[in-house]
């Protein structure tokens, strides 16, 4: 949609460049693109134009002239991720659209505890793939966190942030998976620490549902950049 709507304002290229491409379901709010548009307005105006021709269920939120040399994905020295669960027995129609309902009851705690052991660089292998045949699986974790979030609903939302350097394909989605299992005590607590040391052969098995993942950002060392 994204594509067809810069064709509509001039545009006449076959691809814009993407920061990286989501799983199917997958929610973004910090997505970046890159694009070559002969443009005689201000970046404000093609944000409006953009906006004025997307559906709805897309949003340009800033625009700015980049250096020609940029590249969204190869370019980007961090890149962020949240995802959402609450637990409880029954199915929440509404609530489930933008978070994985997990039962039985995790303990935070296990999946903190867990969620530590991904901080450094380490080979990620066991739970991802690279983008790339061949590619390195090596990847730094800069930052983890779990927290539970009140709101209007009878159990908090539980969420889980994540910042690397890049991402394996999945890589984010089987964490959550291992890490949910390892709250509800369905595996050992050190699973992970494991598999970091001594990565399988085969990328482990088992992956959190699409809809509870959101690109939140992507970081770069310079800010001369083009955003959507």
């Amino acid at each position: 949609m994204v594509e067809t709507t810069l064709g509509s304002l001039g545009w006449g290229g076959q691809s814009i460049l993407y920061a990286g491409r989501t799983d199917t379901g997958v929610h973004a709010y910090g997505q970046v693109i890159a694009f070559d548009l002969d443009w005689k307005h201000s970046d404000g105006e093609l944000q409006a134009a953009m906006n004025s021709l997307l559906p709805n269920s897309i949003a340009v939120r800033f625009v700015q002239q980049a250096a020609d040399s940029f590249h969204p994905r190869y370019d980007a020295s961090m890149r962020s991720y949240r995802y959402q669960i609450f637990c409880q027995p029954e199915r929440s129609p509404l609530r489930e659209r933008f978070a994985w309902r997990v039962w039985p009851a995790v303990e935070l705690e296990k999946m903190s505890t867990a969620a530590g052991q991904l901080l450094g660089r380490h080979d990620f292998a066991a739970f991802g793939s690279s983008p790339r045949t061949g590619g390195s699986t090596q990847r730094t974790v800069f930052r983890t966190s779990w927290k539970a979030v009140e709101n209007h609903w009878e159990t908090p939302d539980l969420v889980f942030e994540v910042s690397a350097d890049a991402f394996l394909y999945r890589m984010v989605r089987r964490l959550l998976y291992i890490q949910v299992a390892i709250g509800q005590d369905r595996l050992a607590a050190d699973v992970i620490r494991r598999n970091l040391d001594e990565p399988p052969a085969e990328v482990l098995q088992g992956l959190a549902p699409p809809h509870g993942l959101y690109l939140v950002s992507v970081s770069y060392e310079s800010r001369n950049q083009s955003g959507a």
